[in-house]
C-alpha cells in the first residue's frame, strides 16, 4: 500500500486544479455577462435621454406653431396643458386596472377609521384530548 500513497497526493492536486479552473470559468462568464448588461443599460439610458430631447423639440415645435395664431404666453400655456394631459394618460396606462371607488367627501364621516370588531376573531382549533393509556395498551414502565 505504500506505493499508492503518492497517488493520494496527485488526486488532491487534481481536485484543487479542477476547482480552480471551475472558479475561473464561472468568474469569466459572470464578468462577460456583466459587460453585456452594462452595455445594454448604457444604451437604454442613452436612448431615453435622446427621446427626452426629441420630446422637448416636439413640444417646442407645437408651442412655436401655436404662437403663429396665439400670443407667446398662451401658446406656452396650451403646450403645457397638452403635455400634462399626455403625462396623465401615460400614468393611467401604467396603473393596473381596478374598479374606481367613489372618493369620500372631505371632512365627511367616510374619513373616520372603520369600526373595530368587539373582539378579535378566534382561529378554529381542534380540541386536543390528553393521551391516556387504553385498556388494551400497556402503561410505560418506570424504574425506581
Amino acid at each position: 500500500m505504500a506505493h499508492l500513497d503518492h497517488l493520494e497526493h496527485l488526486d488532491k492536486d487534481l481536485v484543487d486544479e479542477l476547482a480552480q479552473v471551475a472558479r475561473e470559468t464561472v468568474r469569466d462568464e459572470l464578468r462577460e455577462q456583466g459587460r453585456k448588461r452594462r452595455r445594454a443599460a448604457l444604451l437604454y439610458g442613452a436612448s431615453g435621454a435622446v427621446a427626452c430631447y426629441a420630446g422637448a423639440a416636439v413640444a417646442a415645435a407645437v408651442g412655436l406653431a401655436l404662437a403663429i395664431v396665439l400670443p407667446g404666453w398662451a401658446a406656452a400655456l396650451v403646450t403645457a396643458v397638452i403635455l400634462g394631459a399626455v403625462a396623465g394618460l401615460l400614468r393611467e396606462a401604467v396603473r393596473p386596472s381596478r374598479p374606481h371607488a367613489p372618493q369620500p367627501a372631505i371632512g365627511g364621516p367616510e374619513l373616520a377609521y372603520p369600526p373595530m370588531p368587539s373582539r378579535p376573531p378566534v382561529p378554529p382549533v381542534t380540541p386536543v384530548t390528553p393521551l391516556t393509556p387504553d385498556a388494551g395498551q400497556e402503561a410505560p414502565h418506570h424504574r425506581a
